[in-house]
């Protein structure tokens, strides 16, 4: 690559590291082939309007030149920028990446060549790197002030402020009069100023990164976003203007789009002298002609369009670059013009699989000292957080370092141990993990060997364990979502706003207390261990029983200790809300703490722990469960209050700010990993685990067998007790959904009102006339709404628009459209067109859809208005309404994640079916864990519940130390060529992330198989809701 000179670069004034920078190539291939001999200097200007000079050998291809700007920038999705031009005639033309330079630009001394952006996404959401986003933000501040991007003024005033708001930061009129007097951003600004000045005061808090946001959010709904104008004729002589854009080709007259060619109308794209001809599909309903044809100024104008259009149709439409086509052994006919480099769909492909490092930058323009990215601490924290990285929350929060071993990517953070004091941020040797743990967990895959230089880093001097913070993990989403542990307490962590859906960061377990030495257990251990403890099945179901009550305990506790203790330090409750909640939940957690104990020592004589020489009557049960459950029965008024409990704390955090800033401060703890009405929720899902242990032994257990009566006796006992409580069990399931799918919204007022159902939700792609975006779908028996990430701490979704379902029609149209897995959903007064990313989910969503249409209809009428603060998609884009939907500010509603955001980022749905299921598929116990290049196994408390897999070191832990969300993960066993020679071992895998655990009997294995199949596997419909009971376990 070319090298830079002995000068301050953009990199380094960016604040990026000096490195090799980032290939924009794919895993595994190499770069082109750089002639070696004599060097020639090309200047560069960037879109912050510095030059930089780059050497490259003369008869280098334009891809060199290309690569050497994005790495020496550490741009990671360069491929949407290009370099421009003007040739011999003065006319700007694109860089061909294939050509040698020198072939192109004749003269390097005389000419600059322009970095900018080439390719504009549909979304700007699709941009995952916060530095993409900053630099499409320069490029509409440079359309704006060259007079390219045009809109009306409120508009223009809007784009301005937010520009003003990442310079400058939170608005002081006499700084902005000052900075505006001196900056001009667009022709006649004068005239603006105080317009700029009115928004600009609203974005009060607006961090430089979402001021970026919010700008690509307003500027890409303008119709001149990204649109270059090529000035040609119609047949008839017509001065119009062509361009090209993610959609197809689009003609103007003047700066008024008159019409647009889809790509997917367009047959063929050809120009035959100074003619550029579209050829369209034949189509009955269309009144143009076949091929459409338009005269420009000269053959070289035209072939440099008709070489615009060929690019953008190969880099949104296709799948990979576009092979080259053999060479004519005698003639050539046509142009030999092609595509080169990744496509779109590569492009995010590459950033999910995170094959790069993170790095900070800072702004030129930008006169805020203190830059955060959307994912940094508080201010009162004093930590710098790089993008993309976790953020910590709690009392003590130890913000850690992890140093991936493949991908060399730091974290860094700083570490709080009473408030005041820091200790420095920490390093992890991959080397050393694997003294600790034999190729520990350095990294989330362990694919690769660290080198050398990292490898023979220092251990870390510290008195105090620390914790990764790496929280994405998955192409989509947190591998594992890890706690940093130091103190008492573990400080819990959430999905960052700012996530890539397609970021991977660090090992979901590499706490040193995940890897303490103490918790490995070598293979004779565990040998040793099997052969003393029973075998048979029976003892594995009461040891599950025993396991599985250890949580639950903990979980009560969360509500009788944890929640009773910071209501009692807040005056934010009402006595008689208090009274309601602990005195219904003390006598719970009072009755199964000795529920617990007699199950574990019953299974101490069981193992023989305890009396040794007594056996038979000791092995089994059904006497221990009858009894308890009997006693369960004077409980039950208790449990019938929990509907009660629910909603009157629902209805005090709608009637009390305080107590709504109480609870969901709450769930910011590292005990709170769950919403906080799940736990209230915990008692009656309970009552499914217990039927099924019981079910499960009596299956087991023959007529004969001494056990088989007491056993068969609790399981009457306890099916009876379901079957009281089972009515208030779905609507209290339902109702808790409701309010946690209202969080998780924004732009919604009334969701929850009496007789509204959840039914699906799930990502599926909405085409527009900027073709497929990611859309997240809502489906209630009444209403349909679709929404998009939005950029807030709370990783909210904003609501884009809603279909009431009462008189809607669903049909197929992958034909019509010309897009897999489509269908076309006709309302009364909209329709829409989405794609699900398979067969199998479009087949969920169609009998889901149909289900709650045909329930619609058997309602009295159409649903009532839903949101009053949503706009419709044909609302005026530009208003001020639209773009102030987003917060001016980080939002503090940090809960735990969320199902609905694992199912964005995994492009997956989920049933309320699935989820009355996984609340009975719940599982505890102790597996052993192991990395795909590692050797030892390492010993995890593990509990399966709310489709996410949390690993504790051990059971009596109070909180998680890590997460794993399981929703698009493969469940396998391993392979004879995976060397895996144990027993009861099985697979999770996610793209190149996998995880081996290994169970300790055949039943738990089995039972570890069937709970987690439940979550990577969604329910089809049927075995789901009938119409006659819309909600049944």
């Amino acid at each position: 690559m070319g090298e830079t000179e002995q000068r301050p670069t953009a990199g380094s004034r960016l604040g990026a590291q000096e490195n090799a920078g980032i290939s924009t190539l794919e895993h595994g291939q190499k770069p082109p082939m750089t002639p070696p001999g004599k060097l020639v200097s090309i200047k560069i200007q960037m879109l912050d309007d510095t030059q930089e000079t780059f050497d490259i050998p003369q008869r280098a291809p334009g891809k060199v030149l290309h690569d050497a700007v994005c790495n020496h920038l550490n741009l990671v999705e360069g491929d949407y920028f290009g370099l421009e031009f003007p040739d011999n005639k003065k006319m700007m033309v694109w860089l061909d990446l294939l050509k040698p330079v020198m072939k192109q630009i004749r003269r390097p001394k005389h000419v600059v060549v322009k970095f900018v952006v080439k390719f504009f996404p549909p979304d700007h959401a699709q941009l995952q790197e916060e530095l993409t986003r900053y630099l499409f933000a320069l490029q509409v501040k440079q359309d704006l002030a060259q007079g390219r991007l045009t809109c009306n003024d409120t508009s223009t005033a809007l784009l301005i402020s937010h520009i003003v708001q990442s310079e400058i930061g939170d608005f002081d009129e006499t700084i902005d009069r000052e900075h505006l007097a001196k900056n001009k951003y667009i022709p006649h600004q004068e005239a603006l100023e105080d317009k700029i000045m009115e928004f600009h005061r609203n974005h009060m808090g607006q961090t430089p990164a979402e001021s970026d946001f919010q700008l690509l959010e307003i500027a890409c709904r303008l119709e001149m976003y990204g649109i270059r104008l090529h000035p040609a004729k119609d047949r008839e002589g017509t001065k119009i203007n062509l361009a090209v854009a993610n959609t197809g080709i689009l003609v103007f007259q003047g700066h008024t789009k008159i019409n647009a060619f889809n790509w997917a109308k367009v047959r063929k794209l050809s120009f035959k002298r100074k003619r550029f001809l579209i050829k369209l599909r034949p189509d009955v309903n269309s009144s143009f002609q076949d091929t459409l044809e338009f005269l420009m100024a000269s053959r070289d104008f035209c072939k440099s369009f008709w070489k615009i259009c060929v690019e953008h149709h190969a880099f949104f439409r296709l799948f990979e670059e576009p092979k080259p086509k053999p060479k004519p052994v005698l003639f050539s006919r046509g142009s030999s013009f092609r595509f080169s480099g990744r496509t779109q769909k590569q492009v995010l492909d590459y950033v999910k699989e995170g094959g790069h490092k993170k790095v900070q930058f800072e702004r030129k323009h930008s006169k805020i000292h203190s830059i955060r990215s959307l994912t940094a601490q508080p201010s009162e924290q004093h930590t710098e957080v790089p993008k993309e990285s976790a953020r910590a929350y709690g009392d003590d929060n130890d913000a850690v370092a992890v140093q991936s071993s493949r991908q060399a990517k730091e974290l860094k953070a700083s570490t709080e141990d009473t408030g005041q004091h820091k200790s420095p941020s920490l390093k992890k040797s991959p080397k050393e993990g694997r003294k600790v743990d034999g190729a520990v967990v350095s990294t989330v895959e362990e694919e690769e060997e660290p080198s050398k230089d990292r490898m023979q880093q220092n251990r870390p001097q510290s008195q105090q364990p620390s914790t990764a913070g790496s929280l994405t993990g998955s192409p989509h989403l947190s591998e594992l979502s890890i706690n940093s542990q130091g103190g008492p307490s573990v400080a819990n962590m959430t999905l960052s706003p700012n996530l890539s859906p397609d970021a991977k960061q660090s090992s979901p377990l590499v706490s040193p207390l995940l890897n303490d030495p103490s918790c490995i257990r070598t293979d004779d251990e565990e040998e040793v261990k099997r052969k003393r403890f029973p075998t048979e099945k029976a003892y594995f179901i009461a040891k599950e029983a025993a396991t599985t009550e250890r949580t639950y305990l903990k979980d009560l506790e969360v509500i009788t200790s944890w929640f009773q203790n910071a209501v009692s330090k807040e005056d934010c409750m009402p006595e008689t809300l208090k009274n309601l909640i602990f005195s219904n939940f003390e006598p719970l957690h009072k009755f199964h703490t000795g529920f617990l104990k007699e199950i574990e020592q019953r299974l101490a004589l069981w193992e023989g722990r305890s009396n040794a020489h007594i056996k038979g009557d000791y092995q089994r049960i059904g006497d221990v469960m009858l009894k308890n459950i009997q006693n369960m029965k004077q409980l039950t008024i208790h449990l019938r209050k929990h509907n009660e409990i629910l909603m009157e704390l629902e209805n005090g955090i709608k009637n009390s700010r305080k107590l709504e800033t109480f609870c969901r401060d709450f769930e910011l703890q590292k005990v709170c990993y769950l919403p906080l009405n799940t736990f209230l929720l915990r008692p009656l899902h309970r009552l499914m685990h217990y039927k099924q242990i019981m079910e499960r032994l009596c299956k087991h257990y023959p007529p004969s067998h001494t056990d088989f009566r007491d056993s068969r006796a609790a399981l009457a006992e306890i099916s009876e007790m379901v079957a009281q409580l089972h009515g208030n069990m779905i609507k209290m399931e339902n109702f808790q959904k409701l309010h946690e799918l209202k969080k998780d919204l924004m732009g919604m007022d009334n969701l929850v009102i009496p007789g509204r159902e959840f039914i699906r939700l799930g990502s599926l792609s909405k085409l527009s006339g900027k073709g497929l975006q990611q859309r997240m779908f809502f489906l209630f028996n009444d209403i349909l709404l679709y929404t998009s990430r939005g950029l807030t701490a709370s990783n909210q979704f904003k609501v884009h628009g809603h279909l009431p379902l009462y008189g809607m029609t669903i049909e197929e149209s992958e034909e019509e459209w010309g897009v897999p897995h489509c269908l076309t959903l006709r309302g009364q007064h909209q329709s829409i067109v989405v794609a699900a990313s398979t067969r199998a989910e479009m087949d969920k969503w169609t009998e889901d859809i149909q289900m709650a249409i045909d329930l619609a209809e058997k309602s009295s009428g159409p649903a009532p208005e839903l949101l009053a603060s949503s706009p419709p998609d044909n609302k005026d884009p530009l208003s001020v309404s639209d773009c102030s939907s987003l917060p001016a500010g980080l939002i503090s509603d940090q809960r735990p994640v969320s199902i609905s955001y694992v199912c964005w980022y995994r492009m997956q749905s989920l049933s309320f079916y699935d989820i009355l299921q996984s609340n009975e598929n719940q599982l505890s116990g102790n597996l052993l864990r192991k990395f795909k290049n590692s050797n030892g196994w390492q010993k995890l408390w593990v509990v399966f519940t709310n489709f996410c897999m949390f690993f504790y070191k051990s059971h009596q832990d109070n909180h998680p130390l890590a997460s794993l969300p399981l929703l698009g993960y493969s469940l396998t066993i391993p392979s004879e060529s995976e060397n895996i020679h144990k027993d009861y071992v099985f697979k999770l895998h996610f793209k190149s992330h996998v995880y081996y655990f290994r169970a300790e009997s055949e039943y738990t294995f089995e039972r570890w198989m069937e709970v987690i199949r439940s979550a990577t596997s969604s329910a089809s419909r049927t075995r789901a809701l009938s119409h006659k009971e819309p909600h049944a376990y």
